[in-house]
């Protein structure tokens, strides 16, 4: 690491314990610091120039004392003492945050930045060019009402029974349902929620965004062995599915193996191209349909080779999609 770099780290902890020092010390002396720090006496006298520049530190020098003081008792350095890259690296985040624009999330994201913002140095300036030069672009995702959002989250951390109208992807009109609810799941920027639902006799997932009229009950026993009844995969989905896992095997066209080969699609995957330039993935998940939809993104370039479920699965779906162009 250059000797650059390194100040780069070292200078804001620096500058903050010779703040607290004389906050707290009671008039320290350049030769105390240099002890402290292990820094030289130039490096003190630039740090402490720095403080009154940048920071407007009150900081003075009491000859009779030999130390230094803060004229004003009232004064502590609020500013972060973060590096320009640091602060870079926040505002390049700002962006993603797209993802939460469907929930209450969103308001204290924005209100913890610009508190942030506040905190900065003076001389920390970033480019706003940033935002011109980068941009970000997020799947779409549904609205989730916000008493929606706050509602499903306090009965999950107070385990309260839930009664609301939820209506699922194949219904036109709302249905009543009530769930113990167990875990929040944020998968892809859709929000789900796990419980066990009376109705279904077993724990099941429900997206918040298609809940509505959220009424909470009576607090329920909560089932600390849950984990062992639920059946998820949260690689390819959340859906609580009984069966067991299966290997599924694809071969994909040689015309996307470097796409298929950079990215990690399961965590327990094999992958790895062929003499012929095709790329083979094998992975285990017991989310069939959610694999069928994933394969179907591919279209021709992709050939499902196993299980026999998921084969049946991907042609029916392509007969189907051929009907409509008839």
């Amino acid at each position: 690491m250059s000797a650059k770099i390194r100040e780069n780290h070292t200078k804001p902890l620096r500058l903050f314990k010779i703040e607290q020092a004389i906050q707290n010390l009671g008039y320290p002396s350049v030769e105390r610091l240099m002890k402290e720090l292990e820094v030289s006496r130039r490096t003190i006298l630039r740090d402490i120039d720095e403080l009154k520049i940048y920071y407007n530190a009150p900081i003075e020098y009491d000859r009779m004392r030999k130390g230094y003081y803060y004229s004003d008792n009232t004064y502590f350095v609020k500013n972060m003492m973060l590096t320009e890259s640091e602060v870079f690296a926040v505002t390049g985040i700002l962006p993603l945050m797209e993802r939460y624009n469907n929930t209450p999330l969103k308001k204290t994201i924005e209100k913890v930045y610009d508190t942030l913002s506040q905190m900065l140095p003076n001389q920390v300036e970033v480019q706003s060019s940033f935002t011109n030069d980068v941009e970000f672009i997020a799947d779409p995702i549904p609205v989730i009402a916000e008493e929606t959002f706050n509602d499903v989250f306090k009965a999950t951390k107070l385990h309260k029974i839930m009664k609301f109208d939820y209506r699922s992807i194949k219904a036109t009109d709302y249905v009543p349902h009530e769930l113990y609810p167990y875990k929040i799941y944020n998968q892809k920027g859709d929000w789900y929620i796990l419980g066990y639902s009376p109705k279904h006799e077993k724990f099941a997932t429900f997206t918040l965004a298609r809940m509505k009229n959220i009424e909470l009950g009576a607090e329920f026993k909560y089932d600390k062995n849950y984990q062992q009844k639920v059946h998820i995969d949260p690689n390819f989905g959340i859906w609580n599915n009984e069966t067991r896992p299966q290997k599924i095997e694809l071969l994909f066209d040689k015309s996307i193996n470097t796409y298929i080969l950079e990215r990690t699609w399961h965590k327990n995957q094999k992958c790895k191209q062929n003499k012929d330039g095709t790329v083979s993935l094998s992975f285990e998940s017991n989310q069939i349909q959610e694999t069928l939809f994933w394969c179907l993104r591919f279209g021709a370039a992709v050939t499902v080779l196993n299980p026999p479920e998921l084969k049946k699965l991907y042609a029916d779906e392509v007969k189907k999609m051929a009907k409509r162009l008839k």
